[in-house]
């Protein structure tokens, strides 16, 4: 049984599309416009009801004739009609689009929830942080005043040894003592092997 394309026109001066799909599986090039003619407004349509977007029926459309102009020699009569072997192809590429499209949204989002995701649990350390900090200020109490001063100017103020001996009006070499036996009781405090 043949099967006449009629676009408008008398249907007996329109070539047999399944004739046409076997000759572009020949490489005629005639052929193949006579097909892209008589089929493209239906792939259109077909990829329009499964994307809804112009462009990309539009994009579709075009790939799936790209693809009946290098499959044509697959293509088996026994199995279908031309036309429907061609709309089956333009349904599973739109329908290919869409899962891409999908796929892509699904990594977007979840790129975005791992780049919204901290790396660390931002509650423990802050707990950790704040008992670190509870455990240095109780370790200077501990100190002498001229230990807890020294320590103080110079690793929460960032003061030279110099600059903590003029604030403190001490000798330079006092101010070097009082801090080695600060940090000396700061360390055994907070139980830092050394």
């Amino acid at each position: 049984m043949k099967e006449a394309i009629s676009i408008g026109g008398n249907p007996s001066m329109q070539p047999d599309l399944q004739e046409l799909v076997g000759r572009v599986a020949l490489g005629d090039e005639k052929a193949f416009a006579a097909v892209y003619d008589a089929v493209v407004s239906p792939v259109l349509g077909v990829a329009r009801a499964v994307l809804r977007d112009h462009a990309q029926s539009e994009e579709v459309a075009q790939e799936v004739l790209v693809e009946v102009w290098r499959t044509a020699p697959r293509y088996r009569s026994d199995r279908g009609t031309a036309i429907n072997w061609i709309l089956t192809l333009a349904h599973r590429r739109a329908i290919d689009r869409v899962r891409s499209v999908e796929a892509a949204a699904a990594r977007d989002n979840q790129a975005a929830l791992l780049a919204r995701t901290p790396e660390f649990d931002e509650v423990t350390e802050q707990v950790e942080a704040r008992l670190e900090r509870e455990q240095v200020r109780r370790c200077l109490r501990t100190l002498t005043e001229i230990q807890r001063q020294a320590v103080t100017l110079a690793y929460y103020r960032g003061l030279t040894y110099r600059q903590v001996a003029e604030a403190l009006a001490l000798p330079l070499g006092t101010v070097k003592t009082r801090l080695r036996d600060g940090l000396i009781r700061l360390r055994d405090c907070l139980g830092v092997t050394a």
